[in-house]
C-alpha cells in the first residue's frame, strides 16, 4: 500500500541522516533522540537539563499529534534532524514537523484480516539508519521506509503471520543492520531474533531462542515440546559496541501454565541472551524463571551499566524482572552479580548464588486454582525503566498485583491460543503500584513514589534531576529523581501507555508523553 504523503512547508530538513555513528555516538548529541532507549545501553536518560527541578512547575503543552487508530498508542518516538518519526497502531508511521506536530507524510499499512495479535493491535516503535526508518508489522513483516517521503524501499516476511507470529517491537539498528524480534507465544510459535541487511531487507541471520535437535539447550524440553515452545522477543533489546554484543530478553515457554508437557528449565525462554552482533551467535544465556508456568515473560530492555562491586571494575547488566526479583549480571559473561526482590514475592523464598530462584512448593497453577505473587502482568512489564548516571539510580515502574491461576490441558492447533489454562485476579483485593528508585548495584529501596493502580507506562531520567512518566488514570508526572518527589503533574485525559523521551529544538527542550490516542510535546514558557 502506498503511503500517504503530506508536506508542510514549515517543516525543517525531510532528509534525515543517521549513520550508525551517530547513533552510537548519541550521548554527544542530547537534542535528539535516535534509538528506542535513547542510547544502545537502554538508559532512557536525556543529558538535556534546560527543564529542571526549579521551573518543570512551568511546564506546559506545545503542541498535539492523535492516532486515528481506536488500539493502545505505546510507542517510543524517534527525533533527529528537525523531524519526529513515530510509529501508530496497528502498523502505521508518520512524521512529525517538530515546530507544531503537523504531519509530513503518513505511511498506512493495509493488514490481513485474519491476522493475530493476542494483546491488543499495538506497535511500540521505529529505527532509524541513514536515510531509512524501519517499521516491523503484525503480519510479520520487516519495512523499510525512506525518511523524507515514507515510500517502501523494501518489505520482507519475517514469519508466517498465519500461524501466530505478529511483529509489535521497535527494531534496534546498528552498523549495517537491523534487528527484529517477533511476538505471538500465546500461539505456540517458535520464538526467533532475526538480522537483515539494512539496505537491501537480505536475512543475514537468525537465532532460535528455542533450541532444535543438536543445538545446546535442546535437551531442557520434553519431546517435541521446543517445536511450540514461544520463548518470543517482543522488546527492543540493548547493544555494546565495545563487544559487539547485542543483549535481548526473551518471552516466557509454551504452553503458558501446564508445564507438565515440557518437563525441563526450557531453554532460553525467560532469559537474557547475549548475541555476536556479526554472526547472531550465543556467546551466553541467563535465565531468571526456569520452567516458567506463570507466564513472566522476560522481555525487558536490558540496562547496560558499568560500577565497582567489592572493589572491582565491572561491566553490568541489570533487569527489573517480571517475576518480581531485580538482577545485577555480568555483561561479558553472564555471571549472577546480585538480586532480590523489588515487588511482592510470594513464588520463591529468594535466589542462590548461582541466581537460580529457590521455589516455595506448590505455586505452580492447579485445575482449581493457586494464587501467586507478583501476577500475570508481573512486578513490571514491557514498558521501560530508566537509569540516570547523574543521580546513580535505576527508576522502575512497579505493579504489586496478584493472579490465581489455574492448569488445564491443551493440545496445539495452528494459529490458535496454546495457554493450557487461565487466570483470574485475587477477589478482593485491589491492585496497587508505585514508582521505585533502585541501587543498581545491590537492588536496595531507595525512594518510592505510589500510584493507584499498577502502571503501563515507562519512565525518562534527565540531567535536570528530573523522572517522567504516567498513570492509568492519565496523570502525566515529574519526579525529583533524587527523592521522589512530585513537582509536576497534568491531567491528560486518557491513560498513558508509552515511553517518554526528550529532545531540543530551536535552542528549547522539549518532553515528550504518549496519553490515550495522543502524543503531547510539553515545554516551558
Amino acid at each position: 500500500m502506498k503511503p500517504i504523503l503530506m508536506l508542510c512547508a514549515c517543516a525543517g530538513s525531510l532528509a534525515a541522516q543517521v549513520p550508525y555513528a551517530r547513533i552510537a555516538a548519541s550521548a554527544s548529541e542530547p537534542g535528539s533522540w535516535l534509538t528506542y532507549s535513547g542510547s544502545y545501553a537502554g538508559h532512557r536518560y536525556s543529558p538535556l537539563k534546560q527543564i529542571d527541578r526549579t521551573n518543570v512547575a512551568r511546564l506546559k503543552p506545545a503542541w498535539m499529534y492523535q492516532t486515528n487508530d481506536l488500539n493502545q498508542f505505546e510507542a517510543t518516538p524517534i527525533v533527529a534532524d528537525g523531524v519526529m518519526y513515530v510509529s501508530e497502531p496497528p502498523s502505521n508511521a508518520a512524521a512529525l514537523d517538530l515546530r507544531t506536530g503537523r504531519p509530513l507524510w503518513i505511511f498506512r499499512r493495509a493488514l490481513p484480516s485474519d491476522v493475530r495479535a493476542c494483546c491488543g493491535q499495538v506497535n511500540r516503535g521505529l529505527a532509524i539508519l541513514g536515510d531509512t526508518v524501519y517499521l516491523g508489522t503484525l503480519d510479520a513483516h520487516l519495512l523499510a521506509l525512506d525518511a523524507k517521503t515514507g515510500h517502501v524501499r523494501w518489505d520482507v516476511t519475517v514469519a508466517d503471520y498465519k500461524t501466530g507470529y505478529s511483529i509489535t517491537v521497535a527494531p534496534l539498528a546498528l552498523q549495517d543492520k537491523v534487528i527484529v524480534g517477533v511476538a505471538g507465544g500465546e500461539y505456540g510459535v517458535r520464538g526467533l531474533l532475526d538480522a537483515y541487511d539494512a539496505k537491501t531487507g537480505a536475512r543475514l541471520w537468525r537465532f532460535w531462542t528455542v533450541p532444535g535437535p543438536g543445538e545446546p539447550g535442546h535437551e531442557t524440553w520434553r519431546g517435541d515440546s521446543w517445536k511450540n515452545g514461544s520463548a518470543t522477543t517482543w522488546v527492543t533489546g540493548s547493544y555494546d559496541p565495545a563487544s559487539n554484543l547485542i543483549y535481548w530478553g526473551t518471552g516466557n515457554p509454551g504452553p503458558d501454565y501446564d508445564g507438565d508437557v515440557r518437563q525441563g528449565d526450557d531453554l532460553y525462554a525467560d532469559s537474557v541472551v547475549a548475541l555476536d552482533a556479526s554472526s547472531g551467535k550465543l556467546k551466553w544465556h541467563f535465565q531468571f524463571t526456569p520452567h516458567d508456568t506463570h507466564d513472566w515473560d522476560s522481555t525487558h530492555t536490558p540496562v547496560l551499566f558499568d560500577a565497582t562491586v567489592r572493589g572491582v571494575a565491572r561491566k553490568l547488566l541489570m533487569v527489573a524482572n517480571r517475576n518480581g526479583f531485580f538482577y545485577v549480571l555480568d555483561r561479558q559473561t553472564g555471571e549472577f552479580v546480585a538480586g532480590k526482590p523489588y515487588a511482592k514475592v510470594t513464588w520463591a523464598k529468594g535466589l542462590d548464588n548461582r541466581g537460580r530462584p529457590i521455589l516455595v512448593p506448590g505455586m505452580d497453577p492447579k485445575p482449581e486454582g493457586t494464587p501467586v505473587y507478583p501476577g500475570v502482568h508481573g512486578g513490571t512489564n514491557w514498558f521501560s525503566p530508566s537509569y540516570s548516571p547523574e543521580t546513580g539510580l535505576f527508576y522502575v515502574g512497579m505493579r504489586e498485583e496478584g493472579t490465581t491461576y489455574y492448569r488445564a490441558t491443551t493440545d496445539y492447533q495452528t494459529g490458535t491460543y496454546y495457554t493450557a489454562g487461565g487466570i483470574h485476579g485475587l477477589a478482593g483485593v485491589e491492585p496497587s503500584g508505585a514508582i521505585k528508585a533502585l541501587d543498581p548495584v545491590t537492588g536496595d529501596a531507595k525512594w518510592e513514589f505510589p500510584l493507584h493502580s499498577p502502571p503501563w507506562a515507562g519512565l525518562l531520567s534527565t540531567a535536570g534531576g528530573l523522572v517522567f512518566g504516567g498513570t492509568n488514570e492519565g496523570n502525566l508526572f515529574a519526579l525529583d529523581a533524587a527523592t521522589g518527589k512530585p513537582l509536576w503533574t497534568f491531567q491528560a485525559g486518557g491513560p498513558a501507555l508509552g515511553n517518554a523521551v526528550s529532545y531540543e529544538f530551536e535552542g528549547k527542550q522539549y518532553v515528550v508523553l504518549t496519553a490515550g490516542r495522543a502524543l503531547m510535546a510539553f515545554g516551558v514558557d
